[in-house]
Formats: structure tokens, sequence, C-alpha cells
């Protein structure tokens, strides 16, 4: 019992020194007081955005105005053909590859015809090039040597020989059928270029002398 003094006064000296080492490291080593962050909706969605995969845009969805299925009695569109007098420097562009004439506007499509053309690589292929409508045109013809006639016809090249008309038809008038359901689809002239009884009207009616014809 004779330490006691001393044994006291090195519990008293170690409690004072652990207390020296804690206030230290408070004041060396601060803990800051860091209130919760709240993500609310707003953050949410810029967050998805930033890390999310990229999406793929969806198509801009165009409403076609082609008359489907095709009609050969009737017109193109299902919309009103285009008023020439607003277009002075209107033509015609016949693409074969597509069996398409597109009435244009400079580079403006105004509106698009079915059409078929002659067969490719035989003595009826429809020629390339670039034409003027010609003054010839009449409301029906029919050709003995090539037993076909058509209705609403206007000639491009070579007074006569080479027309826009309507679907053909036998030597009574009445539309050949089979020739007719090949338009829009493929090929089946014998050099002219078949319309709809409808569109080739209004090309008869409309497509004024001089017009620009390109076929390619």
């Amino acid at each position: 019992m004779k330490y006691w003094k001393t044994y006291l006064l090195l519990i008293i000296a170690l409690i004072f020194l652990n207390g020296i080492i804690l206030i230290h490291s408070d004041h060396s080593s601060p803990v800051q007081n860091v209130q919760p962050h709240t993500i609310t909706s707003v953050h949410a969605v810029q967050l998805a955005a930033r890390y999310s995969a990229p999406s793929t845009p969806k198509p801009t969805l165009h409403k076609t105005v082609m008359r489907t299925p095709i009609d050969w009695h009737k017109s193109s569109e299902t919309v009103a053909y285009p008023r020439v007098s607003n277009y002075p420097h209107m033509w015609v562009h016949v693409a074969l590859k597509k069996q398409r004439m597109y009435l244009m506007n400079n580079q403006q499509v105004l509106y698009t015809m079915y059409v078929s053309t002659g067969l490719p690589d035989t003595k009826h292929a429809t020629p390339r090039g670039t034409y003027h409508v010609q003054a010839e045109r009449g409301q029906y013809f029919y050709s003995a040597s090539e037993q076909e006639g058509a209705y609403y016809w206007v000639s491009w090249l070579n007074h006569g020989e080479f027309l826009f008309h309507s679907t053909p038809t036998d030597a009574q008038g009445h539309f050949i059928q089979s020739v007719a359901n090949d338009l829009g689809k493929k090929p089946s002239s014998h050099g002219c270029v078949h319309l709809s009884v409808a569109d080739a009207k209004w090309v008869y009616e409309n497509i004024a002398y001089g017009t620009k014809v390109v076929i390619d």
C-alpha cells in the first residue's frame, strides 16, 4: 500500500495524456456533418440520360398519298393534281427502273404517277434522253400494226410514235386487262408510257406543248 500514491499519479497522468491525444485527433481530422442529398425525379431523369446508352431514334413516319392497291382506272395519288398555272416551269421525269412518272417543279416532286414503259433490251424499249412534248395529241387512237389502241394520247417523240397514253385497248376500245395489271409494276409497252386512265386524261388536258420530258 505504500505505493498507492504512485499508482494514483500514474493513472491520473495516463488519463490526462489520453485526453490530449483525443483533442488533437479531433482538430487534425475533423468530421464534417454531411447532410444527405435528396435525388429528385428531375435529377433521376438527367442522370439516366447521361449514363444510359443512346437510344435509336424513331423514324419519322410519312403517310403516303399513293393509291394502293393500284387502280388503273383512277388517279395514282389520292390527292388533287397540281395546278399547272402555279408552276410555269413544270417538267416531266420518267424513271424506268421505278416505273414511275414525276411531275416536277425544279427538283421538287409535285405528283407521282404509276406507269408501264417499254420492255428493256428489246426493240420496244422506251428511249432514254431529254425530249419535249410535241403538238400532236388526241382522245383515242388504234394501231393496226401493234393491234392496240389507247385513250388520251400526247406525243413526246417522232410526232406520234412515242406517246403518253392510257393503258391500252383492243380494236373495240376495251381495255386489255392483262396489260393494265402491269401498271406501276413492270414494263409492258411497245415503247410508249402507259398511264392510268385518269392520269392520261389529266396529262392530255394539262401538259403543255414544249414541256420538257426526261427519261432515264
